[in-house]
């Protein structure tokens, strides 16, 4: 008969293999639960990737690719051999640039409209607010241009209460207008995303441990003081990771927007990289060096992802990646 030492024994290996059954099991079933994602992930993500190939042929509609003459490195080439082109992409990146440059300059906005916002003592006010400012997120670009003209336009209501007032004569041309679109398109993004963008950090404010607040108090500071001290030290690392992925996605400002407020007086001042990249396909009917300026623009951001990751570990020993 065995004994008791050995029936021990058996038992202790019975029980790690049933341990390690169960979590096999475990990571299978956590592994089923991110699959769908994964999934779509590969097939909106990584999938159009193929279309890259494109910036390696002579492609023309409605010509098949495969019949399609392969040219190598020609129109990455030409980006830079013509004088014309290498002028126009340098003025499409400056605008790109200014876009990027002051949307990641007023990054701090949404973080202190929700520290502010969640100072509002009444609770239906500060809903109302918050409802008010995040709605225009889910306003599309053509309702929001739909807006602008029928108040900016020369037709519109500003120019018309300016008239009224005899401030003005004629018109004043605010869309038209090249010298300030910049301005202009940011403070249409930020009237649109400001809400949207502070919900994170109203999400973060609500994580802050109370007894930091009670301390504080007890320690006689004031509104400013427990805000600075204790809800901007705490928003933060927030602040960070989200200002890393947009330093990331810097050179991505977007089509919409800038589409729909396009028009022959601020297309130099107004075009950014993803509108350059549309106009030519679609315009200009140069596919494939739309996708070789596509596929140069998203090497850039991968590097840009990584070189700010890389900073950030060095300077404050966090990453996101």
């Amino acid at each position: 008969m065995p004994s008791e030492n050995e029936n021990i024994n058996k038992w202790e290996v019975d029980l790690v293999r049933l341990q390690e059954n169960s979590l096999r099991s475990m990571s299978i079933r956590k592994f089923l639960y991110i699959l769908p994602f994964m999934i779509l992930l590969a097939i909106f993500a990584y999938y159009p990737l193929y279309g890259w190939v494109y910036a390696f042929f002579d492609y023309m509609p409605p010509t098949p690719l495969s019949q399609s003459p392969f040219v190598g490195l020609k129109w990455f080439r030409s980006l830079v051999e013509n004088q014309v082109k290498i002028d126009q992409l340098l003025q499409v990146i400056k605008n790109t640039f200014g876009m990027s440059g002051l949307l990641l300059l007023f990054s701090w906005l949404p973080m202190i409209f929700a520290i502010f916002l969640n100072e509002i003592k009444a609770v239906r006010f500060r809903k109302f607010v918050q409802t008010v400012t995040t709605l225009p997120n889910f306003i599309s670009w053509v309702l929001v241009y739909s807006l602008a003209f029928s108040m900016f336009s020369s037709e519109g209501i500003v120019n018309g209460l300016l008239k009224q007032l005899g401030l003005i004569d004629s018109p004043i041309l605010f869309l038209q207008n090249s010298d300030h679109v910049w301005i202009t398109m940011w403070m249409w993004t930020t009237w649109k995303a400001l809400g949207w963008s502070a919900i994170l950090y109203m999400a973060a404010i609500t994580g802050i441990d109370e007894s930091l607040y009670e301390a504080a108090h007890v320690d006689g500071a004031t509104k400013m003081q427990v805000i600075r001290h204790v809800t901007l030290p705490s928003l933060l690392p927030t602040y960070f990771v989200l200002l890393m992925l947009q330093i990331a996605s810097f050179l991505n400002n977007g089509l919409e927007q800038y589409f729909v407020f396009q028009n022959s007086f601020n297309k130099d001042s107004i075009q950014v990289l993803d509108l350059y990249v549309y106009n030519l396909a679609m315009g200009g009917g140069s596919y494939s060096v739309s996708v070789a300026i596509s596929m140069l623009k998203s090497l850039i951001s991968v590097v840009l992802l990584f070189s700010i990751n890389g900073l950030s570990k060095l300077l404050r020993g966090e990453s996101i990646v």
